[in-house]
């Protein structure tokens, strides 16, 4: 995405919004399509990350799929995207095992408690539903705890030392997901890890899924080295491969245009813009992180500085310190970058906020589509 798109954008939208770029959109398939085609791997979205059901007819001329969270996530994907749909969760009720049976291709479980308890129900959908269990390499690559599957005690995945003694009758696949926002070596070791521990349950299994957290479509990535393990496990045991990025699909395709409200002082300026931390970008107050701003620099390296917050009650609706390069002004635009994934799923209505738009952006025709807007009757409806 050029700083042309992102001004263009930025002027044709209206604030706030979200705004996805589909030329960039297809720049990412692309690799994602040259990784499928050397190693044979099927990769699959991952709508906990992005799920922007409008542009789901680009996406599955390349994807093989979706993993879904829960039966609504599995619906989406079933309805909107029409190929594979793959399903997970830490646990299921008997009514969400019942509807994904429905609804999903895969049926991953996250514990032999749930495995048994539920193999009536997925017996009887056996050579439509592949079932899986999701194993825990304990070896932990994450920098940031609350997003790490390996973390001590974590609830997410089976330790080694809980297959022991266990049957595997009816079990096709295995699945480990430890990764987060990370290049491939992080994948290289944990694969390694997984398959010191598990690599003698692979000849009786039918597919492994590497799970997600792989910036595929990140400059630096060695795609090379990626294809490389995929073709390991696949000619040493005979699995199909699943990857399941979100972020690699969506990665710079998006940005949130907001505009500033106000302008005042205490101790430092602080621009109140029509956008929220807490209701459009939680991952600041979560992860933390600081996105980056079109034409926005780190505090103190050019002559204005503004605190930029979110206009919620919430006090700590803090979006971040940056420098201009011109003072601040109300009615100026600010685009928030690479803000698709993990931004439009994770929205609240907190407050009565107005919600951003959803847009598209056609580089090719530069088009800006409003593709959907939000109103009262969305935020009453939410509650009763």
């Amino acid at each position: 995405m050029t700083h042309w798109h992102v001004d263009e954008m930025t002027r044709l939208a209206p604030s706030p919004a979200y705004v996805v770029d589909l030329g960039r959109l297809r720049h990412n398939l692309a690799i994602l399509d040259e990784v499928q085609r050397r190693s044979g791997a099927k990769i699959l979205l991952a709508l906990k990350a992005f799920a922007m059901w409008s542009t789901f007819p680009i996406i599955a001329e390349t994807l093989h799929g979706v993993c879904a969270s829960s039966p609504w996530e599995a619906r989406l994907g079933r309805e909107e995207f029409g190929r594979e749909v793959h399903s997970f969760s830490a646990a299921f009720k008997e009514s969400d095992v019942v509807e994904l049976l429905e609804t999903s291709n895969h049926l991953v479980f996250n514990s032999f408690n749930q495995l048994e308890r539920f193999r009536p129900e997925w017996e009887k959908a056996a050579g439509r539903v592949s079932v899986g269990l999701r194993v825990n390499p304990e070896w932990s690559e994450g920098h940031t705890p609350i997003y790490d599957p390996c973390a001590p005690k974590s609830r997410l995945g089976i330790p080694r030392a809980e297959f022991e003694g266990r049957s595997l009758q009816g079990v096709e696949g295995l699945h480990f997901h430890t990764l987060c926002e990370q290049l491939f070596e992080p994948l290289e070791r944990t694969a390694r890890a997984f398959e010191e521990k598990f690599g003698a349950f692979l000849p009786g299994m039918k597919w492994l899924n590497l799970g997600g957290g792989h910036h595929i479509t990140r400059e630096g990535y060695d795609i090379d080295a990626l294809v490389e393990l995929v073709l390991h496990f696949r000619n040493k045991y005979g699995v199909e491969v699943y990857l399941e990025p979100g972020e690699a699909i969506a990665i710079g395709t998006g940005i949130l245009v907001s505009e500033v409200l106000d302008v005042v002082h205490n101790v430092v300026d602080i621009a109140i813009l029509d956008v929220s931390a807490t209701c459009h970008m939680p991952d600041i107050l979560e992860m933390p992180y600081r996105p980056e701003i079109a034409s926005g620099f780190d505090a103190g390296a050019k002559p204005y500085d503004y605190r930029l917050g979110g206009p919620s009650c919430l006090a700590g609706d803090v979006i971040g310190d940056w420098s201009f390069e011109k003072p601040l002004e109300p009615g100026d635009r600010l685009a928030f970058l690479d803000m698709s994934h993990y931004t439009m799923v994770k929205t609240t209505t907190f407050n009565g906020i107005q919600h951003p738009h959803l847009c598209t952006f056609e580089p090719e025709t530069w088009e800006l589509k409003v593709v959907r807007s939000f109103g009262y009757p969305d935020f009453r409806s939410r509650l009763s």
